[in-house]
């Protein structure tokens, strides 16, 4: 009996104050517009500050205005249907137009949205750009530059099935290759204009084609009651999709609150000295752009639910005993609820798994470390946006600083795929021990996406080093030729020397960092697959970075380690020429810069598309050996590419050709094939973790000299 008027009364004081917190969170719910006479609504979307519709008191500016046509928001100025806002991660979700070209029974669209200027632009992270069609080059365009873009493939039976408008692709997961294709948007994206061009004779010109900028389930429709999916042939009459904008406050005199975590946003485009974006703090929630919109999770507005709890108990003392109990209980069980919150997602994220084998000591302590989500919480100011490296398709990269000081990268990264496998490409890539492949430090397990630590590269990448030079530190060849040798040193590592095979899939000139001393560390593991010994290819869905792509993997989807030495081919190029992958400047034919350097080789024009300074300060012998060995490296065919073994020993030799060593000479014979020495390694270690670079590796070819190297279109006509 006893125990039962226990239990009664312990529900009792439960339920008691938790209907009064009720009440009290009722009347006390946080705002969400700036004046209490506003109107919050528009038919069914609620209509939170900064936007606001009829006085101009409710909306932050004219940018913000909503009117409110048939029960539905429109952004009156850009005259874009609002069908969501969310104030507490600065995004609005709009109805965006839909291209559509030579489609049966539907008119064509061309719609052309332009948002330079306004305080919004396509988020990155929420939306894609996806093309349907068949055999055709979807452009996605912006400020005249074409910005992004992909590629849809399919036979003629698929051609037939397009024009006739039959159901394709179908599924409820998107974009499956077939018929479709789909990409991540640039950064702070302000226009949004699509060009098509065709395969060269893959396609013809009355093909059916269908592009977008959308969510990714732009393809679901819900009509209040029920969700459907539209199948992705079945796009007649579709005109709008939903697509995520994001918006900063542009105007100066906008007076944002001083509760709300309110900061710059470095690097966007259309004011970046003045474009702000609120947040709550992280222990809150609520309209940030609202004073006292942020409602703390805890404890929302303490004085208040202390009155109704005193009300509610009567104010005695014995009941203000209990409840503090239960405030103690409901702390406990909330602590309890976090921790088994993070232990879910340990195990989701395979940290069982993990710590087997850490205990089994296949992954050194010393290299992989389980970091908690409270460190990189303190390391990286709550993931402030401040501390924001870079963001990317895969995920976004913060700056941090450990407690011991050392400062690191940190990745939100999602994975794709088994946990098993993302949990095995972390073992191998602790395991690393390169000096030019950047060094994985560890992970955490224990939010729902994963993050992955890395140490903190100061230089940006090759890309914005080679391309917006500085003439206070300018890259010379020499630089050239050693980053070369780096990168190429590392892929060759990657390739044959790892504990697997590793192949990075995504080798450009932007995944190629430069520390502190401007040496090259490559980087972006997201796209990397390990493959066993015994296996020569790896089948997968095409995927990579335009100009960088090889034709090779494009068209057998086959993707090989001569892949990785295509896209290594281009980084020579670039390092050669100064030019970047992909130009709209140069004629149509020769906007990718594989095929406008291929071309000019062939058409004996080396020198004229050579960088200038290279041309001022490298030998003739060595440009033309790099040029040479580039040639080899962008070669159709798959099987007559060089490895990356022999592509390192190459350009080893090429360096050393001004220094007049004897057994590293030039193979000027055109029926001659390079000739390479064995290397013998022992274990996995890296040949090459100390100071010197390939000081000890055999040399190669003939006893030729230099004065009789010749360019190398001669050698392979």
């Amino acid at each position: 009996m006893a125990q039962k008027l226990s239990e009664f009364l312990i529900i009792f004081f439960i339920i008691c104050p938790l209907f009064l917190l009720f009440l009290a969170s009722a009347q006390n719910d946080y705002p969400i517009t700036s004046q209490s006479d506003c109107v919050s609504t528009c038919g069914s979307i609620e209509i939170p500050y900064p936007f606001g519709m009829k006085d101009p008191k409710c909306y932050a500016d004219k940018w913000f205005e909503i009117e409110c046509r048939n029960q539905k928001p429109y952004l009156k100025l850009i005259n874009l249907e609002v069908t969501g806002i969310y104030a507490s991660s600065s995004m609005v979700e709009i109805m965006n137009p839909v291209f559509r070209w030579k489609c049966k029974d539907d008119k064509d669209s061309k719609p052309f949205v332009n948002l330079t200027g306004t305080p919004f632009s396509y988020s990155n992270d929420q939306n894609k750009f996806t093309a349907i069609g068949c055999n055709k080059i979807a452009f996605l365009v912006s400020n005249g530059l074409e910005v992004s873009g992909c590629v849809t493939l399919c036979d003629q039976h698929d051609n037939e099935e397009v024009n006739s408008n039959v159901a394709y692709g179908q599924g409820t997961d998107g974009c499956l290759g077939r018929f479709c294709c789909e990409t991540s948007l640039p950064l702070y994206l302000s226009e949004f204009n699509v060009t098509l061009e065709s395969m060269n004779n893959r396609s013809s010109s009355d093909e059916c084609v269908h592009a977008l900028i959308g969510t990714d389930y732009w393809y679901e429709i819900y009509d209040g009651t029920s969700t459907e999916y539209r199948s992705l042939g079945d796009l007649r009459g579709l005109n709008y999709v939903r697509a995520m904008l994001d918006w900063v406050i542009l105007n100066n005199t906008v007076k944002l609150p001083s509760d709300s975590n309110c900061t710059h946003v470095v690097g966007y485009s259309s004011s970046s000295s003045s474009a702000r974006r609120c947040e709550c703090y992280s222990d809150s929630f609520g309209n940030p752009y609202v004073t006292g919109g942020c409602i703390d999770f805890d404890s929302s507005n303490k004085n208040s639910r202390a009155k109704w709890v005193i009300i509610g108990v009567s104010a005695s003392l014995g009941s203000i005993i209990l409840l503090l109990g239960l405030w103690f209980m409901y702390i406990v069980v909330r602590r309890r609820i976090l921790k088994k919150r993070k232990e879910k997602f340990f195990k989701q994220n395979g940290g069982l798994l993990l710590q087997q084998r850490l205990s089994t000591g296949e992954v050194s302590v010393e290299q992989a470390k389980v970091f908690s989500l409270r460190e990189l919480e303190k390391a990286t100011d709550n993931f402030n946006l401040n501390r924001v490296l870079g963001k990317g398709g895969q995920g976004t990269v913060y700056k941090g600083m450990l407690v011991n000081g050392e400062i690191v990268a940190v990745k939100r990264f999602k994975v794709q795929g088994k946990v098993e496998e993302f949990i095995n490409e972390f073992v191998i890539l602790s395991q690393i021990n390169h000096r030019n492949v950047v060094k994985l430090l560890g992970c955490c397990l224990e939010t729902e996406i994963p993050l992955l630590v890395y140490e903190f590269i100061p230089n940006g990448n090759l890309f914005e080093y080679l391309h917006d030079q500085n003439e206070e530190l300018p890259v010379t060849w020499d630089m050239r030729l050693r980053i070369s040798i780096e990168v190429a040193g590392a892929l060759f590592y990657l390739h044959s020397i790892a504990y697997q095979p590793i192949y990075h899939r995504d080798v450009k000139s932007t995944n190629i960092l430069l520390d502190g001393k401007y040496r090259a560390k490559l980087a972006d593991f997201g796209a990397s697959r390990i493959i066993s010994t015994e296996a020569t290819h790896l089948t997968t869905v095409v995927q990579g970075t335009f100009g960088y792509l090889d034709p090779e993997y494009f068209h057998t989807s086959q993707f090989t380690e001569k892949s990785d030495v295509y896209s290594f081919g281009v980084v020579l190029v670039e390092l050669l020429t100064g030019e970047k992958p992909i130009s709209s400047i140069r004629e149509e034919d020769a906007k990718s810069l594989a095929s406008y350097f291929v071309g000019s080789m062939e058409q004996d024009c080396l020198f004229e598309i050579v960088d200038k300074r290279v041309m001022k300060e490298g030998e003739q012998e060595q440009i033309i050996g790099v040029a040479n060995l580039a040639y080899r490296c962008l070669e159709l065919n798959g099987r007559k590419r060089p490895t990356m073994k022999e592509v390192t020993l190459e350009l080893e030799r090429i360096r050393n050709l001004d220094r007049k060593v004897d057994d590293l000479v030039v193979v000027v014979d055109s029926q001659e094939q390079y000739r390479h020495e064995e290397i013998e390694f022992v274990g996995t270690e890296m040949p090459w973790t100390g100071d010197s670079e390939l000081d000890t590796l055999p040399s190669i070819g003939n006893n030729t000299t230099s004065s009789e190297i010749r360019p190398i279109h001669a050698k392979y006509n």
